[in-house]
């Protein structure tokens, strides 16, 4: 890995009790680990949750809230691109992963996400494609090339491996060096130059 290496928060964008985010997030988080450039940082949504009412403009959160806010911010800005791991759920994005990137903004602009959806025969596109349109509205990008996982529980094992025969890496590494580039690019770009907001 490089001196100065590119920072990826994988986002596991589901909360609920049993959901399947975390093997594909974590077998994610490892594919990215192996690919070289990255350090990574597996950013939980239900170990730091976020209540759902945001304080009103200019309101503050509550001590307890105000010390999530810091935490996440905190990761979120020292990243320099970010994959959201996200199910579908009525044919979009869970409340949880929502919330997130309403809280926060000036960590994501000028950032390259990459989308990683799962479920059932639909494999979570949907919630991929609502994405891309909140993204853009982040003042941020997604690479072209997505992952999805159709009828995800049936793609691993019991210890979170992938067993589809390299099908699922060789889709992992093509995201993470669309992800590469733009993170490269888009650091040298902000450290150049502000990002106008």
């Amino acid at each position: 890995m490089s001196e100065n290496p590119l920072r990826l928060v994988v986002v596991v964008g589901s909360v609920r009790e049993g959901r399947f985010g975390l093997p594909v997030s974590n077998w994610f988080a490892q594919e990215a680990r192996q690919f070289g450039r990255f350090e990574v940082d597996v950013l939980d949504l239900a170990e730091l949750a976020l209540p759902m009412a945001m304080p009103d403009f200019g309101g503050q959160p509550d001590a307890a809230t105000a010390a999530v806010q810091e935490e996440i911010s905190r990761r979120l800005a020292e990243a320099d691109a970010y994959v959201l791991v996200t199910p579908e759920y009525n044919h979009s994005y869970p409340a949880a992963l929502k919330n997130v990137l309403d809280w926060f903004r000036a960590e994501w602009a000028a950032k390259p996400f990459g989308l990683v959806s799962y479920g059932g025969q639909g494999g979570g596109i949907r919630a991929a494609e609502h994405l891309r349109q909140i993204i853009a509205e982040l003042h941020s990008i997604t690479v072209r090339d997505a992952m999805s996982f159709h009828n995800a529980w049936d793609l691993f094992d019991e210890q979170g491996r992938a067993t589809d025969n390299g099908e699922a890496a060789g889709a992992a590494k093509q995201m993470l060096t669309q992800l590469d580039w733009w993170a490269t690019v888009l650091r040298e770009g902000r450290g150049s130059r502000p990002y106008p907001s």
